[in-house]
C-alpha cells in the first residue's frame, strides 16, 4: 500500500534592508505563497549603528546587522513562517547561521555553473533566477531542491523586493516607524 503524501504548500520569504539617511536600516520580511501572493509582511524599527560600534565591528558589521539583528528579529516575529528565505544582499546570507531554514541569495544576472568554483556558494535554478546558498550550509540546496517544482518556471523572484522596499518606504513616510 502507497501512502498519498500531500506535499505542504511552499511559503517563500523575501527578506531586504533599506538605509534611511540619519536613522539606520530598516528591514522588511514579505511572505508568499509559491505563486507570490502576500501572505504576511513584517518590519522593524530603524537600527542605526553608533561610530563605536562601526570601528569596533568593521567589516562586520553590515552582516551583523542585516542578517543576525534584523533578519532573525523579522524571522522570530513572522507568525507564517516561510521554509525558504530569499534576500538580494550578500550580507542577509548571515542569517541562516542563526536559523534552522535556508536561506539563498537571489541574484540578477547569476549563472547555475557560479558554483564551480572553489569556495563558491551552490547554486540552483529557481523561477527566473538562480539562487545561491551560504557556503557553510550546502546541503540547503538538497532542501530546497525538492519544493522547488511548485514554484512556476517564470516565476520573477526579485519583483517581491521591489514590494518589500516600496513598503518599506511607505511605512516611514508614514511615520509608523520613527
Amino acid at each position: 500500500m502507497t501512502a498519498n503524501v500531500k506535499q505542504e504548500p511552499l511559503r517563500l520569504g523575501f527578506l531586504t534592508a533599506i538605509e534611511i539617511p540619519e536613522k539606520g536600516f530598516v528591514g522588511g520580511l514579505l511572505v508568499t505563497n509559491h505563486n507570490g501572493r502576500p501572505l504576511e509582511f513584517q518590519c522593524t524599527v530603524p537600527i542605526k549603528p553608533n561610530p563605536t560600534q562601526e570601528i569596533l565591528y568593521g567589516p562586520t558589521l553590515s552582516p551583523f546587522i542585516l542578517g543576525e539583528l534584523i533578519g532573525t528579529t523579522l524571522v522570530e516575529r513572522a507568525g507564517v513562517k516561510p521554509q525558504l528565505i530569499l534576500t538580494d544582499q550578500a550580507q542577509i546570507l548571515e542569517l541562516r547561521n542563526h536559523i534552522d531554514r535556508p536561506v539563498a541569495l537571489v541574484e540578477a544576472g547569476a549563472q547555475e555553473n557560479a558554483s564551480s568554483t572553489p569556495g563558491a556558494r551552490k547554486a540552483i535554478r529557481l523561477g527566473r533566477q538562480v539562487i545561491q546558498f551560504h557556503p557553510a550550509h550546502d546541503t540547503d540546496s538538497a532542501t530546497v531542491t525538492r519544493d522547488s517544482q511548485q514554484v512556476p518556471v517564470d516565476a520573477d523572484l526579485q519583483e517581491p523586493f521591489e514590494r518589500v522596499r516600496e513598503a518599506l518606504q511607505e511605512t516611514m513616510k508614514s511615520g509608523a516607524l520613527r
